[in-house]
């Protein structure tokens, strides 16, 4: 993998924003792979289809593109229209999403960073204030992905802090993901929410106890469960059988070190 982009790519355009979609798009077609089979290279799709920038020819699985001018990824990524971003996400079809960070200076790589489909739900999709009525579309409401929402384990990077990240951790962390493929609507939220709690203690231990302190926070978002924390015990037994978090004894916990995924 080459973190340098090839700018003879850009050669006929003088857009700023156009180069830089050029050389990004050109970089991840050159440079990345398919985390779900590994194939070597991805393909990209023409016409600009509208839900996704490239696809696998081996497992067709589909990769959106998300790019930008900064050292980190930070917490959030500006997308597009609001309502076509939540359409997007529950559709059939919904892509996974790359995100890359790039130094301009250098044209460079910094943080390239894929997240798996089965993490986006809604509500990590940040409605932005409509535009003023004076505004050109006026009305127009617009979106933010809330990377910090995404639990730690559904953050995979290929290239962290300009260092390349090896394809077999890539791929041994992408396949800790597989079991949310199946999982929809509550409870797919019950499993991302705890996954957040734990990751929200500091602390690789933790005990049942510190978790228990979530309860009011998850009672606001499921106020018709009367059982939070049977509900909490449940759901770290299922990350404990998935190999995400262990358990050692009388209620405590130690996450799984997730650069040895």
């Amino acid at each position: 993998m080459n973190l340098n982009f090839d700018l003879s790519k850009s050669e006929n355009y003088k857009s700023n924003s156009q180069i830089a979609r050029v050389l990004t798009e050109s970089w991840v077609k050159s440079n990345s792979y398919c985390p779900n089979c590994g194939e070597n290279h991805l393909t990209e799709f023409r016409n600009n289809k509208p839900v996704a920038d490239f696809y696998c020819i081996n497992c067709a699985s589909q990769y959106e593109l998300k790019s930008k001018n900064a050292v980190k990824i930070g917490n959030s990524i500006v997308d597009g229209a609001y309502s076509t971003m939540i359409g997007r996400i529950t559709s059939e079809e919904n892509p996974h999403f790359f995100f890359l960070t790039y130094d301009k200076a250098k044209w460079q790589v910094n943080n390239f960073l894929i997240i798996p489909k089965y993490y986006f739900i809604s509500d990590i999709i940040e409605k932005r204030k409509p535009l003023s009525p004076n505004a050109r579309r006026a009305g127009w409401v617009g979106c933010n992905i809330n990377i910090k929402r995404v639990p730690e384990n559904g953050r995979i990077f290929l290239v962290e802090n300009s260092k390349i990240i090896s394809k077999e951790k890539v791929q041994d962390k992408w396949k800790k993901t597989d079991f949310l493929k199946t999982k929809k609507g509550e409870s797919k939220g019950w499993i991302l929410d705890i996954m957040n709690c734990v990751d929200a203690i500091k602390n690789d231990t933790f005990t049942l106890k510190e978790m228990y302190k979530f309860e009011e926070q998850l009672k606001i978002k499921y106020p018709n469960n009367n059982f939070i924390k049977d509900k909490i015990r449940q759901q770290l037994q299922f990350l404990r059988d998935k190999g995400l978090i262990e358990f050692m004894h009388n209620g405590i916990y130690r996450k799984v070190n997730y650069e040895n995924i």
